[in-house]
C-alpha cells in the first residue's frame, strides 16, 4: 500500500473508534497489518486518534472536516522527519490535531500559537533526553501523554491516560529497551 492508500484506510477505520483514550484507538489500529512499526503513517495516526478522542468525550469540533485536515497535513510530512529535520513526526501530527480544534493558523495571536508551540516543546524536550534511533510507537506515547494533558488543561473534556507498556519492543530491530520508559522487559 501506498503512504496514501494507507493514510486513507487509517481516516476510515478510526471513524468506528469509541471512548476518550487516544491510545486505545492507537493500539487497536496498530495492529493492522497496513500500520508499520515506523513509518510516516503515524503522522496521520496519532493526531486523528487525539481528534477521535477528543470528539468522543464531548469536544465541540466537526470530526469529519477534521478528520479531513489531519490526513491532508500529515501527508505534508516526510517519513524521518524525526533524523533528518530533528522534529518527530507523531508529536507533529498531535500538534496539527491541536491545531485543528482551535483553528489555528500562522497568524493567530489568540494564544494557540504559543500554548501550541509550549506543547510541542515539551514533547520534543522529553524525546531528546531519551535519545535516538527513533522509535514511532515510543515517539508516540510520548506525544500522547503530553497531548492528553494539554486537552485536559484547555478544553473543558477529559481524555484518559493511562501509564503504558510496550507491545512492539520485539518488531523493533532499534529498540533501545531499558533507555525507554515504556520498555517491558
Amino acid at each position: 500500500m501506498t503512504t496514501e492508500e494507507k493514510a486513507a484506510k487509517i481516516i476510515e477505520d478510526i471513524r468506528g473508534q469509541t471512548g476518550t483514550n487516544p491510545i486505545r484507538m492507537f493500539k487497536a489500529l496498530t495492529k493492522n497489518d497496513y500500520i508499520n512499526i515506523h513509518g510516516p503513517e503515524h503522522h496521520i495516526l496519532d493526531g486523528a486518534c487525539l481528534l477521535m478522542a477528543y470528539h468522543n468525550a464531548g469536544g465541540k469540533i466537526d470530526i469529519d472536516e477534521a478528520l479531513k485536515k489531519i490526513l491532508y497535513e500529515g501527508l505534508r510530512m516526510p517519513g524521518a522527519m524525526c533524523g533528518l529535520w530533528g522534529i518527530c513526526g507523531a508529536i507533529t501530527s498531535i500538534g496539527a490535531a491541536l491545531a485543528i480544534i482551535d483553528g489555528t493558523g500562522p497568524l493567530s495571536a489568540d494564544g494557540t500559537w504559543g500554548n501550541h508551540m509550549a506543547f510541542t516543546s515539551s514533547a520534543i524536550g522529553e524525546l531528546g533526553k531519551i535519545n535516538g534511533p527513533r522509535c514511532c510507537k515510543r515517539d508516540a506515547m510520548i506525544a500522547f501523554k503530553h497531548g492528553i494533558e494539554y486537552v485536559n488543561q484547555h478544553y473543558g473534556v477529559q481524555l484518559e491516560y493511562e501509564n503504558q507498556t510496550c507491545e512492539f519492543s520485539s518488531q523493533n530491530q532499534q529498540c533501545i529497551k531499558d533507555r525507554c520508559p515504556f520498555y517491558n522487559n
